[in-house]
């Protein structure tokens, strides 16, 4: 019976502590197959497509400048970034192609709505322009 009972209280610490890093932990990891992606596309080339994909798929919740501060920003649960900050650009073209792609909670898949890749990639690369 003793070993029953501390199974139990085994199992619901487990648990509590479980629950509590998921809440605590908001890293987004991405596969090391997208951390280590070459961006296929120059960026100095159809930057004004980057721009205008931004302006009509990312711009109504990250903002005009990538503050996340887009009209629709209030919607969203969790945290928009700030594509200007040190961290967010410090990412990988392959890492921001990913999370452009594939989203979570709620930042949307894109893989559907832009199903061109060199989409996602040129926005990848107007993102970089807003760098402070």
């Amino acid at each position: 019976m003793k070993k029953f009972k501390q199974l139990i209280v085994l199992s619901i610490l487990s648990f509590a502590f479980i629950s509590f890093t998921g809440i605590i932990q908001d890293e987004w990891v991405v596969p090391e197959k997208y951390v280590n992606m070459k961006n296929p596309t120059d960026p100095e080339v159809d930057l004004k497509i980057g721009k205008s994909l931004y302006a009509k798929h990312c711009q109504s919740c990250h903002g005009k400048e990538g503050y996340g501060d887009g009209k629709k920003a209030n919607e969203v649960e969790g945290d928009l970034g700030d594509f200007s900050s040190e961290e967010f650009q410090a990412q990988t073209d392959g890492e921001l192609f990913y999370k452009t792609s594939f989203g979570r909670d709620d930042m949307p898949e894109y893989t559907k709505k832009m199903p061109d890749d060199e989409d996602r990639w040129l926005i990848v690369n107007y993102m970089r322009t807003l760098a402070e």
